[in-house]
C-alpha cells in the first residue's frame, strides 16, 4: 500500500467539503483491506507451499482427512477440510 494511501486523512472541511473527506475515509479503509487481505492470501499460499514440500498438502491441518479434490481446485491454499473449517 502506498505511503499516500496510509497517511492519515486530513482534508480541509471548508473546501473540500463533508462528503469528500468521507469518500477519502472510506477509500483508506478499503485499501487497508485490500492489503490486510492479499498479506492472508499470500500467508495461507506460503503455507500450502510448506505442506507440498512435507508432502502433506491435501491433508487437513485439524483432523489429517483428505481434502476434497473439489475444494482443492476451487482453493489450493485451504488447509481445512469441510467438516473442520471455520
Amino acid at each position: 500500500m502506498s505511503a499516500e494511501a496510509r497517511a492519515a486523512v486530513e482534508l480541509d472541511q471548508s473546501s473540500v467539503g463533508r462528503v469528500s473527506r468521507i469518500d477519502a475515509i472510506q477509500q483508506q479503509a478499503m485499501a487497508l483491506v485490500t492489503e490486510r487481505n492479499r498479506e492472508r492470501d499470500l500467508q495461507r499460499i506460503k503455507a500450502a507451499l510448506v505442506r507440498i514440500d512435507e508432502g502433506e498438502f491435501g491433508y487437513c491441518v485439524d483432523c489429517g482427512e483428505s481434502i476434497a479434490e473439489k475444494r482443492l481446485k476451487f482453493n489450493p491454499s485451504v488447509p481445512q477440510c469441510v467438516d473442520c473449517a471455520p
